[in-house]
């Protein structure tokens, strides 16, 4: 599935490993389908970031993303919603309780 080529530099070696169209583009795939961000991939794959950045956008159709995108972005949506829901009951909760504690203590004399 690779193809390696040794590389000799004047006082050091380098493996340059080559990798062939298809896994090329299941690296691709995988960075768009799986969620996972994209350092995570390539320290799976044993590629660079920039492999993976360069491989998308040769292998990947323009419009390749969009359905994963719009899903990501409702789920994001939902727990944004859920979030200022549960944050606004925090807010409320705590304005109630500053008004407990300000307000002026009720003695048992009326005058």
């Amino acid at each position: 599935m690779r193809e390696k080529e040794l590389v000799m530099e004047t006082n050091a070696k380098v493996l340059k490993v080559r990798h062939d169209e298809t896994f090329k583009r299941a690296a691709a795939e995988l960075l768009v389908s799986s969620g996972k961000p994209p350092k995570q991939i390539a320290q799976e794959l044993g590629v660079s970031v920039w492999n993976l950045r360069d491989w998308k956008k040769r292998y990947q159709p323009a419009g390749a993303g969009v359905a994963r995108t719009l899903e990501q972005a409702e789920a994001e949506n939902r727990a944004l919603r859920e979030e200022l829901q549960r944050v606004k009951n925090q807010r409320d909760i705590l304005k109630k309780t500053l008004g407990i504690i300000s307000a002026p203590p009720e003695t048992g004399s009326r005058a």
